[in-house]
């Protein structure tokens, strides 16, 4: 909620996502049941409407974090994200310097994701390496 706020959207916007995202309770009815009300505190999951919204939004002030550090570091890397999903581009004509540029930029990214209490999934990360050789 703090990165909606600091986002400058209006109050109401701000409530909104609020009501949205916090306090969320759930029962479920079916014929003549109906199960107790219980809380559902976990989060958005990718199939709601608004993941797309909420993601850009807390991932724009990670990812301007992320440019900013690998810019201090010298670390010639491109970032091009789609949604929550993420590519580090590195060019160069040899294969050891965008190597290491991008072992680099992921151990930054992943210490910065911890920080910002997400999760790497290691298993689904992959690196390309393009050559004309």
């Amino acid at each position: 909620m703090k990165i909606i706020h600091k986002a400058g959207l209006d109050n109401d916007i701000v409530d909104f996502f609020s009501n949205y995202l916090i306090d969320r309770k759930t029962n479920y009815s079916w014929n003549n049941f109906s199960s107790p009300i219980f809380d559902i505190n976990i989060g958005i999951g990718q199939s709601l409407a608004l993941f797309p919204i909420l993601s850009a939004l807390y991932l724009s002030l990670f990812l301007y974090i992320l440019e900013k550090q690998l810019k201090n570091l010298k670390i010639p890397i491109s970032i091009i994200s789609f949604i929550d999903d993420g590519l580090f581009i590195s060019q160069d004509k040899s294969l050891e310097i965008p190597n290491a540029c991008l072992f680099y930029s992921y151990n930054v990214m992943f210490n910065l994701l911890d920080k910002f209490r997400l999760v790497v999934e290691h298993s689904k990360t992959e690196i390309f390496h393009f050559s004309r050789a």
